[in-house]
C-alpha cells in the first residue's frame, strides 16, 4: 500500500556553486574540472559533495515527506521537518559510509520529527490528511458507494493517527514505504524483534479500532 505524495525538494544552500558537472563519477568530474581550470580546492569538494548527495538522497525525499507527515499529522510541519532533515543530512553527509541511503535518510527524518513533535506538544489539534490513499484507483459506481468509501477512508485515517507514534511509524514504514524489517530497524535504531512486535501491536490495534468504529456506525 503506497500513499502518493507530491514531490518535495529541499533548498540546499549551495546555489552559488560556479560549476555543475554532468559526469556521474566524482573522479571524472574532478579531472574535468581541474583540466578546464574552472574549480579547485574547497569549491571542487563542495561541488562533488552536492552532486553525490543529490544522486544518493534526493530519490528518497517522497518517502521522507510521507513519514514526516504521518508522524506529525500536519502537512506544513512535515515540509518543514523534511527541509530541516535534508539540511542535516547534507551537513553530516561525510559520515555516510554507504549502505541503505533510504534508511539513513529516514532515520534523520524520524529523529527530526520526534524533536519537532516534542517542541509542538502544546498544539494538540488533529489535522486530517486530504491526500490519504490517493492511490485508490477504483471508482464507486454511484454516489452512495462513494460516500461509503469516503467514510471508510476517514475511519482508517483516524485510526492510524490514533496509534501511538512508536507504532504508527513502523506501520507507515512497513505498509506504505514497503521497507523490510531490517531497513525499519536501521531507520528507527531498534532491534528487528522490537520492530516486529511493535508492528504486530500496531496492526492489532488498528484492526480493533476500525472494527469498533464500523460497529458503532452500524448502531
Amino acid at each position: 500500500m503506497k500513499v502518493e505524495t507530491k514531490p518535495f525538494v529541499p533548498q540546499i544552500p549551495l546555489h552559488a556553486v560556479p560549476w555543475r558537472a554532468t559526469a556521474r563519477d566524482p573522479r571524472t568530474r574532478q579531472h574535468e574540472a581541474e583540466t578546464r581550470g574552472l574549480v579547485s580546492g574547497p569549491t571542487l569538494q563542495k561541488t562533488a559533495k552536492l552532486e553525490i548527495f543529490e544522486e544518493t538522497i534526493l530519490p528518497h525525499l517522497d518517502a521522507a515527506y510521507n513519514l514526516a507527515r504521518w508522524m506529525l499529522r500536519n502537512d506544513q510541519d512535515a515540509q518543514d521537518v523534511v527541509q530541516e532533515a535534508s539540511l542535516r543530512a547534507y551537513r553530516f553527509f561525510e559520515g555516510y559510509r554507504g549502505g541503505d541511503a533510504k534508511a539513513w535518510l529516514l532515520a534523520i527524518v524520524r529523529n527530526t520529527s520526534l524533536s519537532w513533535r516534542q517542541r509542538s506538544l502544546r498544539d494538540k489539534s488533529n489535522v486530517l490528511f486530504d491526500e490519504l490513499m490517493h492511490d485508490a484507483k477504483v471508482e464507486a459506481p454511484n454516489a452512495e458507494d462513494r460516500m461509503l468509501d469516503a467514510d471508510r477512508m476517514v475511519v482508517l485515517r483516524n485510526c492510524i493517527e490514533a496509534l501511538p507514534v512508536d507504532q504508527r511509524e513502523v506501520l507507515i514504514l512497513r505498509e506504505f514505504e514497503e521497507m523490510s524489517y531490517k531497513q525499519i530497524a536501521e531507520t528507527t535504531g531498534l532491534p528487528v524483534g522490537t520492530v516486529m512486535s511493535r508492528l504486530a501491536r500496531a496492526r492489532q490495534r488498528l484492526g480493533e479500532c476500525v472494527s469498533g468504529r464500523h460497529r458503532g456506525a452500524e448502531k
